[in-house]
């Protein structure tokens, strides 16, 4: 177990609309077996509309659903800490309702003091919080963990490497070694056919490295054959059979927005595995 890891954070949005948090479990689990600490942070996000804009029944009608969120979110902080407690995993919450804005800014400092931060990858979610995973990606300075719908215990026994050589997937595989050294295989995947990988620290020259930790793992090198890479690692993790996926998290400017890369994007729209990103 990754016994190095003291302090977790799990943070949710709530929306009001029934939400099961399968981040939620897989933090208590994970939690409970490395005996960290864990954080939930239970937010709400408070929409702020001019009364002149909308009138005062309207200016009503949205306080009044804001404090409707609001209770919502406590509830679920007070939920979450007794499910903790039961569980004997030591765990603080938090319930903050805020402008979207500072909604991410609070993420981003609770994320920072903390080794890991889990987010949901329910498919609304991606959507709904984009922003927020962006924000934790990549301005957290820290690995983010983000869950699919039914992946509701921590489990690392077979973790599969998406490399390219990149800083990025180096910064991965780093934040990814309390999970790497206590995996029972390591397969480390690299796709060529994409993107020029010849110039690159290739995989077999990052696994004597991890050798040298005492991890047990393989190279294998692809050439793209599916629509595109993610497509080719969702595969090769099925093949594996992988229980997380440690991976590179990119992005691209374009007309000065920052967006998500495709890769990372389509790994987050559609894998069905937990996946360890940094950047």
């Amino acid at each position: 177990m990754p016994k190095s890891l003291k302090s977790v954070l799990v943070a949710f949005t709530e929306e009001g609309r029934g939400e099961r948090s399968s981040a939620l479990a897989y933090a208590l689990s994970l939690s409970q077996q490395a005996k960290a600490h864990l954080t939930v942070q239970a937010a709400s996000m408070r929409y702020a509309v001019p009364a002149s804009l909308v009138g005062a029944f309207g200016a009503e009608l949205i306080s009044s659903e804001n404090r409707r969120i609001q209770a919502l979110a406590e509830a679920f902080a007070e939920k979450a800490k007794g499910t903790a407690d039961a569980a004997g995993v030591t765990c603080t919450v938090e319930a903050p309702t805020l402008v979207y804005a500072d909604l991410c800014d609070r993420l981003l400092a609770y994320a920072r003091v903390h080794d890991v931060s889990i987010l949901d990858m329910e498919k609304d979610a991606v959507q709904r919080d984009r922003g927020l995973i962006e924000a934790a990606l990549f301005e957290s300075g820290r690995p983010v963990l983000i869950i699919p719908p039914g992946s509701e215990r921590f489990s690392a026994r077979r973790i599969l490497i998406a490399w390219d050589g990149g800083a990025s997937a180096a910064r991965a595989v780093g934040d990814a070694m309390p999970f790497l050294t206590r995996a029972e295989e390591v397969e480390i995947l690299s796709v060529s056919g994409e993107k020029d990988l010849s110039s690159v620290i290739a995989g077999a020259d990052l696994a004597p490295h991890l050798a040298r930790h005492g991890i047990k793992v393989t190279v294998r090198n692809i050439a793209l054959t599916q629509p595109d890479v993610a497509s080719e690692i969702r595969q090769a993790a099925t093949d594996f059979g992988a229980d997380l996926v440690v991976s590179g998290a990119y992005k691209h400017s374009r007309l000065r927005e920052w967006l998500l890369g495709g890769v990372t994007q389509s790994l987050l729209k559609d894998c069905t595995l937990p996946i360890l990103m940094s950047h």
